[in-house]
């Protein structure tokens, strides 16, 4: 049957145009639902295992030659399920009465390190310019054209009618079985389901393995629609995807159907219609350019901040939580005044004897790295701002350093102001975009304040960088986004010595911002919000208003940061430095570390800079044996290692959520405190007893 030209024919042609994407939103939705019901994570990880599962179909299909079937068993059944349950026993089992922000921050991590660990294993090199094939015979080549107006694939058919029948088998799972409820059960307190005689750790286990079996199926079924197969492909696709998962507020599997469905539909028929209102209406062409990619992350912003039920929702809470311990104070504010001064000596030795060195005898090269770790660390402060001492996730540190950075190019290069006094300007703008941006976020807390922040980076990425009054448009394509070194009276800062003396002197600066800010009146209104903020507000504390001044400091510190970055590199490197994927590595080292003191931000810095140089190309080593000549040969080591590393080092936050180094700071002022404790008193020093009698004796 074919339809008549005209309207009807043009919407019920991108209607169908927009089943098959919106069908690969589907089935991620759906992953996210049947995660979220069964084990309680925002699975952001979900992306990097359908990422796996497909590159293993790939390798052993296209490059192994084996036939479909074996291949997509390997993959699929053997592969996802492998790594779900590795996933449970090594990481998640620890994580089940943790917080959604904790559970968030892992997942992350694993994001991140993944995808590299299996290239590394398995020596797979991402494909570019091939589209992989499908799971049926010549699926990307033969067409079926049922209505006459928009030919469908056996690829595009197959990925529907598995959509449906997934929705089907797991709306059945969770209504008709036992192992259904015993899932949903685990999630809301598995303690209880085990007072019940249900055995939590194995019920855990089956969840895991059925989620990642679902995201290896998905990442095969959506692997032909690139012509490409990279893991960022698959979490950019998992951000728009999560729009309709939200739909369904996570927990619903038709609406999230629904959801995936309906974003691809809208999509095609904005465009599909939106260029012809074009012709007539050319002021509607800057909404042409800039609508389209951002639809997701409009939906998925606008349905966080504006459905009710969402912000109504809370955080499911395990009801014998209240018998885990409270989160551990700061070592500093409990350890002895040796202690700390012994600390602060120490740590000022170090750090002279470093900066000593590097400023008199560093090359270039060293100058260079040491000078970006000095403005990462202070980039990193924000983390230290937002989720150290407010407790809260934001995913779009990496948009207000941005902001910073696109700041001083707009108010320097295009408009002639000094970039010292254009980078506290840029971040005044940024302070003012948090301030704005955290009124409706900040309500909703805990999984729902990351993921709006992630869905306001990822709008920036792909709308608000294209204007030209932001990252300036055609002008930035032509001419690049160049930032001039400034110069202050007798001193130059092209000068790259002058420069790390300047970067240094700015971390101090926010350094003791930060620390005033945790010892005054909002560091401790936020220190009882997050201890219970019922309590707080019970008491005439608001909130709200500790919330927004922490949320615009941050992104006041994130975009001095992203400005210093970018008169250091003098360019802003928008794709290289600030994209919402690499911001996203920031919070895995920073909460690895430490989110909470100055120093875990400062080592996060310098790790984010000088680990891959010293410790992978064996630097230290060829520093330790006197000649690099003498290193063994199997540096340098990939740089994959260091997303492995730190993507991996979130696992400890399962247990530590203070971050490595106040972990360790804590136990080595306990060691102290314990051999003071031991040490026997002086042999001058008289020594006191009680008699039987009660007198005192010496």
């Amino acid at each position: 049957m074919t339809l008549a030209t005209g309207v009807g024919a043009d919407f019920l042609r991108a209607l169908l145009q927009g089943t098959p994407p919106g069908t690969v939103y589907a089935l991620v939705a759906l992953g996210f639902v049947l995660t979220y019901k069964t084990s309680g994570v925002f699975n952001l990880a979900f992306g990097a295992q359908a990422y796996v599962s497909a590159a293993m179909y790939y390798k052993a299909h296209t490059e192994w030659g084996w036939s479909i079937i074996p291949a997509l068993v390997l993959s699929v059944f053997v592969l996802a399920p492998a790594i779900g349950l590795t996933l449970e026993r090594l990481v998640f089992r620890y994580l089940r009465t943790g917080t959604s922000v904790a559970k968030l921050v892992v997942t992350i991590g694993i994001s991140l390190a993944l995808p590299n660990i299996f290239e590394l294993i398995t020596n797979f090199k991402g494909v570019v310019g091939q589209t992989p094939a499908g799971i049926v015979p010549n699926g990307s080549g033969v067409f079926y054209d049922p209505f006459g107006v928009y030919p469908f694939s056996r690829d595009e058919l197959t990925t529907i009618g598995v959509a449906v029948i997934a929705m089907l088998c797991l709306a059945a799972l969770f209504r008709f079985t036992a192992i259904g409820l015993q899932m949903r059960a685990v999630v809301e307190s598995p303690r209880m389901t085990e007072l019940n005689g249900i055995r939590s750790d194995r019920v855990s286990a089956v969840s895991w393995a059925l989620s990642s079996t679902f995201a290896g199926l998905a990442g095969v079924l959506i692997a032909p629609r690139f012509n490409t197969l990279a893991a960022p492909d698959f979490f950019n696709l998992v951000v728009v995807a999560i729009a309709a998962a939200i739909l369904g507020r996570l927990v619903s599997l038709p609406r999230a159907l629904a959801g995936g469905l309906g974003l691809g539909m809208v999509i095609a028929l904005l465009g599909t219609f939106l260029p012809r209102w074009v012709d007539s209406n050319p002021w509607l062409r800057p909404f042409q350019e800039n609508l389209t990619p951002a639809v997701p992350f409009v939906v998925l912003f606008g349905v966080l901040v504006l459905w009710p039920a969402i912000r109504r929702s809370r955080e499911v809470s395990d009801p014998l939580s209240g018998v885990d311990p409270p989160i551990s104070s700061l070592a500093l504010a409990t350890r002895s005044a040796r202690s700390h001064l012994i600390g602060r000596v120490f740590t000022v030795g170090v750090l002279g004897t470093v900066a000593t060195i590097v400023y008199f005898r560093a090359d270039a090269s060293w100058m260079f790295l040491v000078t970006q770790a000095v403005i990462m660390a202070t980039i990193y402060l924000s983390v230290t701002m937002i989720t150290g001492l407010a407790g809260q996730i934001s995913l779009c540190q990496g948009t207000f350093a941005a902001i910073g950075g696109f700041g001083v190019y707009q108010l320097a290069t295009l408009h002639g102001m000094s970039v010292l006094v254009a980078a506290p300007i840029a971040a005044v703008i940024a302070a003012a975009v948090g301030a704005v941006l955290s009124l409706p976020v900040l309500r909703l807390g805990g999984i729902w304040t990351a993921v709006a922040t992630l869905a306001f980076a990822f709008f920036f990425d792909a709308v608000a960088i294209k204007f030209s009054w932001v990252g300036g448009g055609n002008t930035s394509l032509m001419q690049g986004t160049r930032v001039p070194r400034p110069v202050l009276g007798p001193w130059d800062f092209a000068d790259d010595r002058a420069f790390l003396v300047l970067a240094v002197v700015v971390f101090i600066i926010v350094s003791i911002v930060v620390v005033q800010i945790r010892g005054g009146t909002i560091g401790r209104t936020l220190r009882a919000i997050r201890g219970s903020e019922v309590a707080a507000q019970s008491i005439g504390i608001s909130p709200a208003r500790a919330r927004v001044v922490a949320f615009a400091v941050s992104a006041a510190i994130a975009a001095l940061g992203g400005a210093l970055l970018s008169i250091h590199q003098k360019n802003v490197n928008y794709g290289s430095n600030f994209s919402p994927v690499s911001s996203l590595f920031w919070l895995v080292l920073v909460v690895s570390l430490g989110a909470r003191t100055i120093e875990g931000a400062a080592l996060a810095g310098a790790a984010f800079s000088i680990f891959d140089p010293l410790i992978l190309r064996g630097t230290i080593f060829g520093w330790i044996l006197r000649s690099p000549k003498r290193v063994p040969g199997f540096f340098p080591i990939s740089p994959k290692w260091r997303l492995i590393l730190f993507g991996l080092g979130t696992l400890q936050f399962a247990r530590h959520p203070e971050g490595a180094v106040e972990f360790w700071r804590g136990r080595t002022s306990r060691w102290l405190a314990a051999r003071q404790q031991s040490a026997p008193p002086a042999p001058d020093e008289p020594t006191e007893s009680i008699g039987v009698d009660g007198a005192v004796t010496s």
